[in-house]
């Protein structure tokens, strides 16, 4: 049976814990957002695209056959493309309702909200609003 988002966090804290300084987890992120698949260029539209972030980061949402929702993202910028991966482990494939409750604490527990420039962590929390937007919209279909 696939993770709920509260698991998924407490995985990505353990997986941040083993690096000592944000430099590490910067190469860290960098590492997961390489390894992103790349969006389509048919869903980089305005549309899809996340208000606020200083980068482009596009978000796209559709309900899986099992009624999961299921994100598929991209950004231009290598350490916005490592954010945007890191929440699509923590929220792609999982029901709506658990998407839209569970807070992204992970976020503060390894410390990315604070290692960021105000407007990188702006861009965060928009992501994050947005994610949770799709979820509240397909949750209801």
């Amino acid at each position: 049976m696939a993770k709920n988002v509260a698991e998924r966090s407490k995985d990505i804290v353990s997986e941040f814990a083993q690096f000592q300084d944000w430099e590490a987890r910067y190469n860290h992120l960098i590492k997961i957002g390489k390894d992103l698949p790349e969006l389509a260029e048919s869903k980089r539209l305005e549309d899809f695209k996340v208000k606020g972030c200083q980068s482009q980061v596009w978000i796209h949402a559709h309900k899986n056959a099992e009624g999961r929702v299921v994100f598929e993202a991209d950004s231009d910028a290598l350490l916005v493309r490592g954010i945007v991966a890191l929440l699509l482990r923590v929220y792609s494939d999982a029901e709506a309702a658990d998407i839209v409750q569970t807070p992204p604490d992970f976020v503060r527990e390894i410390g990315l909200e604070s290692a960021l420039s105000p407007s990188r962590a702006n861009g965060l929390m928009a992501m994050i609003k947005q994610i949770k937007f799709y979820a509240i919209a397909l949750g209801a279909g």
